[in-house]
This record gives structure tokens, sequence and C-alpha cells, in this order.
């Protein structure tokens, strides 16, 4: 170990390699003021390190800040709490709920890193090579389809239901709400969630659009 890395790793950090301890810096930075703006000088005093020490561990500052942002969405997502995918647990309906809700606030908790990268697309790009950072590496949309799969299969949605098509629904309508907002520049301003989104989006999924059955067709007469 280097005498430079030694000071860095001084404070109980130990058992973390520099590289870490880098990408560790930089996903505090990201998590206090997000990523606009974010210059190595500023990770390197993080990481009280000299700004030449990055380059020794990372092909350059995209790569690092790739790195970090994956490591923020996995902190946060974490810090929401597992959500309730555990089939025959609870109700389906109150499940899919609380899996909107928490799709929702994950959205928003990471909107402003992504917003501060849109002028940075070689990081998204190598963001977007790493593997999904959510859901344990399965993403939102497969870890949703996983279980609705599996309530299929226990008999508590219909037969025929398309687990895929309603995950794809749901996590779509979080893009929907979150990606205009960024695109259109509202970033630094807190995502609002419009009043009963979260009910209407969940009626959908569960009852559809079609045409209501009528008495005889329900009771067969």
């Amino acid at each position: 170990m280097s005498p430079r890395k030694a000071a860095a790793l001084r404070d109980g950090e130990g058992d973390r390699s520099l590289r870490e301890h880098l990408i560790a810096a930089a996903e505090r930075l990201m998590a206090r003021r997000g990523t606009a703006g974010l210059t190595v000088r500023d990770i390197a005093r993080e990481a009280r390190v000299a700004d030449g020490v990055l380059y020794n561990h990372f092909a350059g500052k995209e790569e690092l800040l790739a790195l970090a942002l994956h490591a923020h969405v996995q902190t946060v997502e974490r810090e929401l709490g597992e959500r309730p995918t555990r089939a025959g647990s609870g109700t389906v309906e109150n499940n899919l709920r609380a899996y909107i809700t928490q799709g929702l606030a994950l959205h928003a908790a990471i909107l402003p890193s992504f917003a501060g990268l849109l002028g940075r697309p070689e990081v998204l790009v190598r963001f977007a090579n790493l593997p999904n950072p959510m859901a344990g590496g399965r993403g939102l949309r497969e870890d949703l389809a996983v279980y609705l799969r599996a309530e299929r299969d226990l008999g508590r949605l219909a037969p025929d239901a398309n687990a895929e098509a309603a995950a794809t629904m749901v996590i779509g309508a979080c893009h929907e709400l979150v990606l205009p907002h960024l695109l259109g520049g509202g970033a630094g301003t807190a995502l609002e969630i419009p009043p009963g989104f979260v009910e209407d989006l969940l009626t959908t999924v569960l009852n559809g659009i079609g045409p209501a059955r009528s008495p005889e067709t329900v009771t067969g007469a």
C-alpha cells in the first residue's frame, strides 16, 4: 500500500481498495449535490487524494462517474427498503400499490444525478453498459414481471394475465413522469405525482380498460 493510499484510507476504510474509496467519494458528492459541474478536483478533495490519483485507477472521469452513478442508484434503492414482491403474501392490490409508489420514489430520488449528466453522453453510455443496478441486476421491469408471474401461478391473477405487459405499463408510467421532468429542465425542482396517479394506474393494470361485462355475461345466463 502506497503512503498516499494509506492516508486516504486511514479512517476506518482499510478494507477498501483506493478504487472503491474513490467511487464512494464520488457517490457521496452525487447524493449531496448532484452531478452538474462535478469536477475531478471536487472528487479528489472529497477522497483526500491528489487530483492525478484518479487517473491511476480509472480510464478517465467518465468511467468514475458512471461507476459512482451505478453505486448511487443501488444505495437509493437499498434505502427505500425491500419491495413487497413475495408472491402469496398480503394482497396483490396492496403489493402492486407499494411497488408503484416505491418505483416513483426511486426515480424521483435519482433524477438529479441523471439530470447533471445530460451533457455527458459518454458517462451515460458507460452507465448503460454496466449491469442493471436495480433489483439485484434484474431491473425493475423484470423484477415486477417475475412477481406477477408467480402470483398468476398461484391463481391470484387471471390465468391469461400478461405479466410482462403489465410490468412494462407500470415501469413505463414511472418513466413517463420522470423523463419529461428531466428533459424539460425541471430536475432542480421536486417531482410532483399527479393526484390519483397511483390509484388510477393500479386500477387500470388490475381491471383493464375493456367494456364492462353485463350481468348476463358474469352469471353465464
